[in-house]
Parts: C-alpha cells; sequence; structure tokens
C-alpha cells in the first residue's frame, strides 16, 4: 500500500504526486480511444446495462463505455483523473447525441451517495489507483445492494502487461509500493480484492486489436498516447537515453509475440459481479 503520510519534495504526498503525475500522462490518451471502442460495448453487454439504469463509469477516460451505456438507454454519469480526457468524452457525448453527466474526480474519493448507482463499470480505468482497496471499496460503496459491478483488466502475463512490467523496470521515479495495475489481471486477486462483498463472480477473456504498420510504429504511437509511456520515455529522454533505447528495444522484442497483419492483439480481461 502507498504510504501517503511520505512527502515529495513539491510538498505533495506520495498520493497526490502520484495522481499529479498520471493525470499529465493519460491527457494524451485521446489517440488510443478507438481500439477500446469494441471491448467497450462487449463490457457494457457483459455488464447486463440497460435502459433505466443508473450506472457510474469509473476514470472514463474519453468516455467510450459511457456514451455506450447512454446509447443503450441508461442515465450514466462518467467520472476521470484528467481534464482533457473529460473535454473530449463531451465531445464524444454530443456527437453521439446522449447526455452523460461528467464530473472530474478521483475513484478513491468518489463523490457520490452511497448505493447512487444500479451498475458501476471501468474499462482499464480503476486499475491505476495507487491504493486498489480504497478503488474498489468506494466503486461498492456508491453500488446499490444487488447491483453489478463489472470491468476490464488486463492479464500480467499477456501483451499490456509485459509493457507494464517493462515500465516498471525502467521507470526511474515509480513508487516501489504502488501495487503494478496488472494484478488487477489476476483472477485471485480479483477475488480477494472483491471479497466477500459481492457474489456471482464471473470472468471472461476478449482480445482487443490494435492497427499498426510495423512494431516500431505501434512502439512510437503508444509513446505519445499510454499514460505510463509518455511519461516514462519523457523521463529517460532527459536523463539516460541509452536506457531509453534499451527500453524500446526491449518493448519491441515483447511486442513482436502478439502481432501480425498489421495487428496487435492485446488480451484482456472481464470481470463481474453482483453487491451482497
Amino acid at each position: 500500500m502507498l504510504n501517503c503520510a511520505a512527502h515529495s519534495e513539491a510538498g505533495m504526498d506520495n498520493c497526490d504526486a502520484f495522481k499529479a503525475m498520471q493525470r499529465q500522462g493519460w491527457a494524451h490518451f485521446a489517440p488510443l480511444e478507438n481500439s477500446t471502442m469494441i471491448p467497450a460495448a462487449e463490457l457494457v453487454s457483459f455488464a447486463g446495462i440497460h435502459s433505466g439504469q443508473k450506472v457510474l463509469d469509473v476514470a472514463c477516460g474519453t468516455g467510450v463505455v459511457a456514451v455506450t451505456a447512454a446509447r443503450a438507454g441508461a442515465a450514466v454519469t462518467g467520472l476521470d483523473l484528467t481534464p482533457e480526457l473529460l473535454e473530449r468524452a463531451r465531445y464524444n457525448a454530443q456527437l453521439a447525441g446522449v447526455k452523460v453527466d461528467w464530473h472530474e474526480g478521483d475513484v478513491e474519493k468518489l463523490p457520490f451517495d452511497d448505493a447512487a448507482f444500479d451498475a458501476v463499470v471501468s474499462q482499464f480505468g480503476h486499475i491505476f489507483a495507487p491504493r486498489p482497496e480504497l478503488a474498489v471499496g468506494e466503486m461498492l460503496r456508491v453500488l446499490k445492494p444487488g447491483g453489478t459491478i463489472a470491468f476490464s483488466t488486463w492479464p500480467p502475463h499477456a501483451m499490456i502487461g509485459k509493457t507494464f512490467t517493462l515500465v516498471a523496470k525502467y521507470s526511474p521515479s515509480r513508487p516501489a509500493d504502488v501495487p503494478p495495475p496488472t494484478e488487477w489481471g489476476d483472477e485471485r486477486i480479483i477475488r480477494e480484492r472483491l471479497g466477500k462483498n459481492v457474489r456471482d463472480i464471473a470472468m471472461r477473456r476478449g482480445t482487443m486489436i490494435s492497427a499498426a504498420l510495423s512494431l516500431q510504429h505501434y512502439r512510437a504511437f503508444a509513446e505519445k498516447a499510454a499514460g505510463p509511456l509518455v511519461k516514462l520515455v519523457e523521463a529517460l529522454s532527459a536523463s539516460d537515453p541509452v536506457a531509453l533505447e534499451s527500453f524500446r528495444r526491449d518493448f519491441e522484442a515483447a511486442a513482436a509475440e502478439y502481432y501480425s497483419e498489421n495487428a496487435m492483439r492485446q488480451e484482456f480481461l472481464s470481470t463481474r459481479a453482483i453487491k451482497n
């Protein structure tokens, strides 16, 4: 668990400093949204979202899940830490002709009443909270008894999981006591974190496809849009160009197994459960 009592040089506690870094990195995510749109529809379907429900999309990013749920007739609220992504989400909702209640906020301290939603969902978002027990506790707090919690995550053994492992290896600034986001892709850990608060846990695997002309094309694109890579490349460019080139070679080597026919195939895990 991240020790928030320790203070950074900037005068913020460790949690605030870590979240500020994430906010800056994920501000560039919008170009990646196309790859997440089909998995978003799969998550909405898997969660059983339907017309008339009150739904919260946590760490909503550019709103692909929120907009999809709103198009299904749900009354949707979307929350994200990064204002630039919420700006894009508002555009996406306006373009789709749906209404979503957007909030800038933190999954570790949700600004909503207890039992306010019929479903709480997150696609590759809540996993970046530095204190998983707080994130899942808040998601369950705002969920009604009998409501559905559903989320998509990255397994540690697959492409994105290996990328996060590489980022952690090369990162000069990631706090050692922040759990890796890929722990949310481990079925055993998911069950432990949900604990006795839920029943009827169901899981299924899917594959997200990202188009790329080459491994180098995919890597260069990810470096400009994927939050952890954005911050890593920024840091290594300034402090250790040799390490940066080593990271890039390792990244392309790890990605090669999942790349063919101009497509990068990235396995994900979806989880659904009912709150007791």
